[in-house]
């Protein structure tokens, strides 16, 4: 099997998440990368024993890489796309897209001009308990959809943050970063167009100025609706309604609660934070390395409990299985523990490079999540419905 050989634009925390499937699964080849940080390009070229840019024209010339893995941050999205398309490269982006329709525009146009692939993730929509779940509502056991209810809590605000990552306009805050993943989610499960959105986000720190929360109603053209409600705000923690399972698939020890805001106290300016999030991603003095002999178990990873509403049953998909209640029993499918993490993301790159099949998370999917998203916080900023696929 000819391996894909990869290129990495951004060596921070999101590459850090995603190492771990870099490093199981044997159909990839980390052969390039780039990164503004010394440190990080440093510690690339010494474990994979593969050079390391200061920017992304250089990775992308090179002329041994099969695609790039865009993972800068949100702003630098449809630029570091157009660069990888130009060079000929099938571009896997990190969430969100891009920062405005006419970015997303621009990207897909760029990849389609070039004949390249481009997908668009980690979301987790890619994760099998959620796409599990949308193989057992196509196959119409359990009639249509009617409703969903999503929710997750979380401590994702008071996690070390840049000073663009609590700056809305700057593409920070909980829509742009965590309602992509259960928007994503919804659409996937709801198998069809939205239509209208109401919502409304929360900003209650003034010492973190951006939304931090947001709750909002997502209707579709099959009648279906569904609730999306999240908080980062380091309070309750919704794992506690996973069995303690976190989103990653790692058991979590309850007795950690409150970790997020003591860490956060010591901090003394922004700059510090800035630091204390570099210290902790790739190359960082702070950084966890990945064993590249994975063995331990964890379970499927998620965003938090769902639960679709069918006509003749509810699904809940969980970490482990799905519970489905049906309207005389209950039962719950086991899943498979997962032998490489996010190895759907792989699945889905693999087979457009070296198959030039066509991904579900394609530019336009991610389209369609992102302008839910900008529909979200303009919802929330007029007080009113806002039409999903118009101006009005």
């Amino acid at each position: 099997m000819e391996r894909l050989r990869l290129g990495v634009a951004g060596l921070g925390r999101a590459f850090s998440l995603m190492l771990p499937t870099f490093l199981a699964d044997t159909r990839v080849q980390l052969a390039g990368a780039c990164d503004p940080r010394v440190e990080a390009r440093a510690q690339f070229e010494a474990d994979f024993d593969a050079p390391a840019f200061d920017d992304i024209e250089q990775l992308a010339r090179m002329p041994d890489i099969d695609a790039i893995y865009i993972a800068s941050p949100h702003q630098f999205h449809a630029a570091h796309t157009r660069i990888a398309a130009k060079r000929g490269k099938h571009v896997l982006v990190e969430k969100p897209m891009a920062l405005s329709l006419a970015e997303c525009d621009d990207m897909i146009a760029a990849c389609r001009d070039a004949s390249v692939h481009l997908i668009v993730g980690h979301c987790h929509s890619f994760d099998t308990p959620y796409l599990r779940t949308r193989e057992l509502i196509a196959s119409g056991v359990f009639g249509d959809v009617k409703m969903i209810q999503a929710l997750n809590y979380t401590d994702y605000l008071f996690r070390p943050r840049r000073p663009e990552e609590l700056s809305t306009a700057e593409g920070g805050g909980a829509v742009f970063s965590q309602a992509a993943h259960q928007v994503d989610i919804v659409r996937l499960l709801a198998g069809c167009r939205a239509t209208r959105i109401r919502a409304a986000v929360g900003k209650w720190d003034p010492a973190r100025p951006t939304e931090g929360a947001y709750t909002a109603t997502l209707w579709f053209e099959n009648g279906a609706f569904a609730t999306l409600s999240y908080n980062g705000h380091a309070h309750f923690d919704s794992d506690e309604w996973t069995d303690w399972t976190g989103e990653m698939g790692q058991p979590k020890n309850p007795d950690d609660y409150g970790n997020a805001r003591r860490k956060l106290s010591a901090v003394a300016s922004t700059e510090e934070e800035a630091r204390l999030k570099a210290a902790g991603t790739y190359g960082g003095k702070s950084y966890t390395p990945v064993s590249r002999d994975r063995t331990d178990v964890r379970k499927h990873q998620h965003f938090g409990p769902l639960i679709v509403s069918c006509e003749r049953g509810d699904l809940r998909p969980l970490p482990d299985s799905i519970a489905v209640y049906g309207d005389e029993r209950c039962e719950r499918i086991a899943l498979d523990a997962p032998r490489v993490p996010r190895v759907e993301v792989v699945d889905e790159l693999f087979a457009a490079v070296r198959g030039d099949i066509a991904p579900l998370h394609d530019g336009r999917w991610a389209r369609c999540t992102l302008e839910i998203c900008l529909a979200m916080l303009r919802s929330s900023e007029e007080q009113r419905d806002v039409l999903i696929g118009t101006d009005a």
